[in-house]
């Protein structure tokens, strides 16, 4: 097992205050997390640029304080390269449950850490 290294905490951090409701319902806070080139493949197959994302985010599933919130497990990461990490998870979301994977970078000696793609994998109900 790896050990894991302060940028592999510093991407958890920053996917984990991407589930939080007041980063999703933040227009600006969502922007500081997400790189500019950022892309998604969502769990529906959907493909997401980063201006479609900061335009959905508030009205996706996590963004509502009172209602259910994404339930993240076993974190791992990996520094590819210098600025460069690779996080694995899974989340559970109403009953559902997916597999995780993004990249998040931190660019120019900036002190902030952002996504720059997300893929998110449906994990089928026991048994089929």
């Amino acid at each position: 097992m790896r050990a894991e290294t302060d940028e592999v905490r510093a991407a958890i951090a920053g996917e984990l205050r991407l589930m939080d409701p007041s980063v999703r319902t933040s227009g600006s806070l969502a922007r500081q997390m997400l790189d500019p080139g950022f892309v998604e493949v969502g769990a529906s197959g959907r493909r997401w640029t980063y201006e479609e994302m900061l335009a959905e985010l508030p009205e996706m599933d996590g963004a509502v304080e009172s209602g259910p919130r994404y339930e993240p497990s076993s974190f791992t990461g990996v520094l590819l390269a210098p600025g460069l990490v690779h996080l694995t998870c899974e989340t559970t979301f109403g009953g559902s449950r997916a597999r995780r994977s993004s990249l998040w970078r931190k660019q120019g000696g900036g002190a902030t850490w952002q996504m720059y793609y997300h893929q998110a994998t449906p994990i089928p109900p026991e048994g089929m």
